[in-house]
């Protein structure tokens, strides 16, 4: 496990057995200077014990490691720490894969290919807990779905209006008596059931869909 010190960026811990590729991402992210790689790990084992020390802003997953599925790891690690979040960071350009590690809590879905560019933005785009995907699976979950059905539940068209009408995270956990954190996951299942990059993409398509009026 390697250590890196340096203040006012983006803490991110990475998780992935490929040696060369941490090594590339860890040079990619330290450059940028929006963000810095402070801890590696290279199985879901040093991971779990690493975390339970110290938690990153933003932890790159990957999905193939030699002790277990990073996709089942994502569900578990949101469960036990809510306000993580977690970038899915593989090969893996399966429609299926990709669902099932947005609906186990990753707020980000990138390929292990993508341009330098498009990882720094997925990273400050989620640091933002906004929801990121990458182009390629964005377009694939774009023509995967059923744009004609959206089902919301009574309590996401409740959480939808109060976001359009501009009310902040704690301002919605407050009206609705729930805490932040569920508000927070309202957020996150609503982008993924409107198949929206961010805020404003979704409410856009909120109103389109008559899910606000």
């Amino acid at each position: 496990m390697e250590k890196i010190h340096k203040k006012d960026r983006i803490n991110i811990h990475i998780v992935d057995d490929h040696k060369m590729v941490v090594e590339s991402l860890s040079r990619l992210i330290n450059d940028s200077r929006i963000a810095h790689v402070t801890h590696v790990y290279y199985d879901i084992a040093s991971c779990r014990h690493g975390l339970s020390q110290q938690l990153p802003d933003i932890l790159l997953l990957d999905i193939g490691l030699p002790d277990g599925d990073g996709v089942d790891f994502c569900a578990q690690l949101k469960k036990q720490y809510p306000a993580l979040k977690i970038i899915m960071l593989t090969s893996y350009k399966e429609f299926n894969i990709a669902k099932r590690a947005l609906h186990n809590g990753a707020l980000g879905y990138i390929l292990k290919n993508a341009e330098s560019e498009e990882m720094i933005l997925g990273i400050q785009t989620v640091y933002q807990e906004e929801l990121f995907l990458c182009e390629e699976i964005d377009l694939l979950l774009k023509t995967k779905r059923n744009e004609e059905v959206i089902w919301l539940s009574n309590r996401e068209k409740e959480v939808l209006a109060y976001i359009a009408e501009g009310y902040t995270t704690k301002q919605i956990a407050d009206i609705i008596f729930r805490d932040v954190e569920t508000v927070r996951t309202f957020r996150r299942n609503l982008l993924v059931k409107l198949n929206a990059r961010n805020t404003a993409e979704m409410v856009k398509k909120g109103y389109e869909k008559r899910l606000i009026w």
